[in-house]
């Protein structure tokens, strides 16, 4: 790869200073942030419904990096909206809902994210709990407008209080009576959602396209229920939330621990080589670990959230040589094509291999 399309790459999927439109006060403990896109930037900034967008916040003299999902739409929707729910001992969530206002700037890398509306006319079912509506908002509009596809719409909340988007959802539910449904699931009164819930709203119609997102015990029972009842594996998507902060609302295995199911592999490299603010830096590299635990290792701090693969702040350029990415639900396949990979996830393979992070 030229070194000017290069450096032109890592320039694209840095940190842009954003600023703030609007804040929009969505419920009691969440706000959308209408951001500000500039001329120069709109290319870099086009996103597709369902995508995220990852936050550098700098506090107590450290960055700490958040993704968010759009709630806005593409083609509908004027501006690019972030929405953000406050999360107990959140730090970042609380930070940006307490001290963003109006003219704020919000370092903001590009959209990314693979929870996207998939063609067809099958219904569409959506289960949501909390802040997971706010990709599926995004994916919602855009059904409403591109297709003739039925909606159905599960959205769990603590309680009334609690749901984003309200008045929007009803909005879009009088303007087309006839293909969006929205049920509404309030923990206060019926407890948690449980399979039975899941089964009645499904019904028979076990070939519609489900979107799943919320809390991990959330979706974990409508993804276990779903199969159970015979829905096949590639009609459920899922969007997994990457870690408020560590230890808080985290899913998954435990960060850094070795697949016991992944074959070794063959004659690893004996160092990798990490470029991360412009400083090359060549660690000893040890079997079975990640770039990015490599990297931690040697003392560096690139970026990194959810170590599940799921939200893209870790991601880095694959400069020479080969990995392999145990997941990836963040990058694109063209994002991956142009050689980018999830540090968290990604095992090297070739001899010789060095990534470069984006100018932090």
């Amino acid at each position: 790869m030229h070194q000017t399309h290069h450096d032109t790459v890592l320039r694209g999927h840095g940190y842009h200073p954003l600023r703030v439109k609007q804040v929009v006060k969505e419920s009691d403990d969440a706000s959308s942030f209408v951001l500000d896109i500039p001329a120069e930037l709109r290319t870099t900034f086009d996103y597709s419904p369902g995508q995220f967008c990852t936050l550098r916040v700098r506090i107590g003299g450290e960055d700490h990096f958040r993704s968010y999902s759009m709630s806005s739409t593409p083609g509908i929707d004027p501006d690019l909206t972030v929405t953000v729910k406050r999360v107990a001992g959140g730090l970042v969530s609380n930070w940006l809902l307490d001290h963003v206002t109006q003219g704020s700037l919000v370092q903001t890398a590009k959209p990314a994210g693979v929870f996207c509306p998939r063609d067809g006319a099958h219904p569409v079912i959506a289960f949501c709990g909390g802040s997971g509506i706010t990709p599926v908002m995004s994916i919602i509009k855009h059904e409403l407008a591109a297709s003739r596809r039925s909606i159905t719409l599960f959205y769990a909340n603590r309680d009334p209080g609690s749901v984003i988007f309200d008045g929007a959802l009803g909005a879009l539910g009088r303007a087309h009576p006839e293909r969006l449904a929205v049920r509404h699931h309030f923990d206060i009164d019926h407890g948690f959602a449980a399979p039975g819930d899941v089964s009645a709203l499904v019904g028979d119609q076990l070939g519609a396209d489900f979107y799943i997102c919320g809390p991990g015990p959330f979706m974990d029972i409508v993804e276990s229920t779903l199969l159970g009842l015979g829905v096949a594996p590639h009609r459920i998507f899922i969007e997994r939330f990457g870690v408020e902060g560590q230890g808080e609302d985290a899913a998954g295995a435990s960060p850094g621990e070795p697949d016991a199911r992944e074959a070794p592999e063959s004659r690893p490299p004996a160092a990798i080589t990490v470029i991360l603010g412009g400083r090359s830096t060549t660690v000893a590299y040890r079997p079975g670990d990640t770039v990015l635990e490599t990297a931690r290792r040697g003392g560096l701090r690139p970026p990194f959230s959810c170590e599940a693969g799921n939200c893209a702040t870790c991601m880095a350029f694959l400069k020479e040589g080969s990995v392999r990415m145990r997941a990836n639900n963040a990058l694109t396949p063209d994002e991956v094509a142009q050689g980018w990979i999830l540090t968290c996830q990604s095992l090297p393979t070739g001899q010789a291999v060095t990534v470069e992070y984006e100018a932090m």
